[in-house]
């Protein structure tokens, strides 16, 4: 019998894209007769195992250099070498030997009988691998999964992705440690998935675009931030990328959310996990938020979320503390995904929101008197309307929703926005990635960001030199008394006027007087080849 070919990674992939999408193509091998979520469970659980193994020998290496370069002997770097403290303290899993990544490739064929045990194929290995690593890591019971041993998972092809796993050079491509790339890959699996799954992939998944413009203009970089209906992670993971990229410090933030689905709340746990990020903020379990909201004595700094839209099967309470500004429809839930969110937050707090754009206008249900409670309130400071197929998941045209408790001149902004909201019409941004989907431009989300920055007169606009003016078609700063005077309605388009016309230097009366006669011309053109019609069937008939 030829010998097994193992899988191998195709000449070495020279860029992150290349690398994921050959490691996507291996995994979608493994489809097989396995449901999607299944699937998905599958494949980012090798990744997860991947990672925390990763990380694992990185800081078990960085240990042994310092207690070597400290004259230790082989013997005192055993006894202290697997001190978990030296581990947890720098936010690392501890991984047993059974679990590590190279044990696991050893036996991606299985592990014999040997010395009366029966054998073990890699299924039973990676479902023991995963007890193992939340038996040692307690933030993790209860939260990876052990699925791999079920009849409907290919084992053979199991074993050549774990093979192909172990030979990806991840330190190769671009700059980085390669636990830092394996997060990397975990996010583009998770925007496949979701991809692939359609609608039910929107649960879990919101569009980095739409994440990063939330994340731009409500610059988190301290304090406690919150997502009541998290899904997979995504704000809290792009939260922690803005930090970095503005130098400040991680664990300034400190992360809470809720998730309802068992499964997505898994991901997200995994998700925080191999990040870096502590992931205790989202409990020890899934639950609703609107029966059961796990933080509700913890008031936020920021909030961000991105809820499912118009639910009309939703467990609603009557008497609820939250309904301070009315009690929301019983077939709709947006209105109640609002005032959950305004009831977290701190005196100084603020909050983006994701929703439908028929939250923006609808006065069904009492909606339309709740809005007008809000704005009455001063609460929203930031409305902007965002163009179609941003989201793969849905057709709903959808908007974002910015809330400040505080409006006034201080440590959020150095101009008094009291009395005000900012509209901005951002329709007509980002480009078409295919045919089903948009996306933004860095550019795109800067000018969104730099807009509302400016009219705030926050520090990072102050340091760009940046000042506010209305752009007619695109941004408008309106009173709530124009507000009240349109019913209170938001939708930015009422507000922001039509885009200026260029001036091409044509006297107005000139091109009136030419438009005119061209419209004549087209209209003679037209009778002339009508009688030439009617002629023609003159002498058909």
């Amino acid at each position: 019998m030829p010998p097994t070919k193992k899988a191998t990674v195709p000449a070495a992939p020279s860029t992150m894209k290349e690398l994921k999408d050959t490691l996507w193509r291996a995994a979608d091998k493994l489809r097989g007769s396995m449901d999607a979520s299944q699937y998905k469970d599958v494949i980012l659980g090798l990744v997860f195992l991947k990672y925390v193994s990763d990380a694992y020998q990185e800081r078990r290496d960085a240990i042994e250099a310092d207690l070597r370069e400290a004259g230790m002997d082989d013997d005192q770097v055993a006894m202290l070498i697997d001190d978990p403290e030296e581990y947890n303290g720098y936010g690392v899993f501890v991984v047993p030997p059974t679990a590590r990544w190279p044990y696991l490739a050893q036996h991606a064929k299985g592990l014999p009988a040997a010395m009366g045990e029966s054998a073990q194929n890699v299924g039973q290995l990676v479902d023991e691998a995963m007890d193992l690593v939340m038996g040692a890591n307690p933030s993790l019971a209860g939260t990876l999964p052990r699925i791999f041993n079920r009849d409907n998972v290919d084992q053979r092809r199991l074993g050549e992705l774990i093979d192909l796993f172990n030979s990806a050079r991840f330190s190769r491509v671009g700059e980085g440690r390669a636990r830092d790339l394996l997060g990397e890959v975990y996010e583009y699996f998770l925007g496949k998935f979701a991809q692939a799954e359609g609608k039910r992939g929107g649960e879990f998944y919101t569009p980095p675009s739409v994440v990063k413009v939330l994340v731009e203009v409500l610059e988190p970089t301290s304090g406690r931030v919150y997502d009541p209906c998290c899904g997979s992670g995504g704000m809290f993971v792009q939260t922690e990328r803005f930090i970095y990229e503005h130098d400040g410090d991680p664990k300034d933030v400190v992360i809470y959310g809720q998730e309802f689905n068992e499964r997505t709340w898994r991901m997200a746990k995994m998700n925080l996990a191999i990040h870096g990020i502590d992931n205790k903020g989202l409990g020890s379990r899934w639950g609703d938020t609107f029966v059961r909201d796990y933080h509700v004595d913890t008031d936020m700094d920021v909030v961000m979320a991105n809820p499912p839209f118009n639910i009309k099967d939703w467990h609603r309470i009557e008497k609820d503390p939250r309904w301070r500004y009315g009690v929301p429809p019983a077939g709709n839930a947006n209105y109640a995904w609002i005032q959950h969110i305004l009831s977290k937050l701190k005196p100084d707090g603020r909050a983006g929101v994701v929703m439908a754009n028929g939250s923006m206008s609808s006065n069904s249900g009492g909606e339309g008197q709740i809005r007008a409670r809000i704005v009455e309130a001063d609460l929203v400071s930031c409305m902007v309307a965002l163009p179609t197929q941003l989201f793969r998941s849905t057709g709903i045209p959808v908007c974002l929703w910015f809330f400040a408790k505080d409006k006034t001149a201080g440590e959020q902004g150095s101009v008094d926005r009291t009395g005000q909201v900012l509209f901005i019409d951002a329709r007509e941004l980002g480009f078409m990635v295919d045919r089903a989907e948009r996306s933004f431009t860095p550019e795109d989300i800067a000018r969104i960001g730099d807009t509302f920055h400016a009219w705030r007169g926050t520090q990072s606009a102050v340091g760009k030199g940046l000042e506010y003016d209305d752009v007619p078609g695109f941004c408008a700063s309106v009173s709530l008394t124009d507000i009240k005077a349109a019913d209170y309605a938001l939708t930015p388009g009422r507000y922001v006027g039509a885009v200026e016309a260029q001036d091409d230097g044509e006297p107005i009366e000139e091109k009136i007087e030419r438009l005119t006669n061209e419209l004549l011309r087209q209209f003679e053109e037209s009778d002339r080849l009508q009688a030439s019609v009617l002629a023609q069937l003159g002498r058909l008939s």
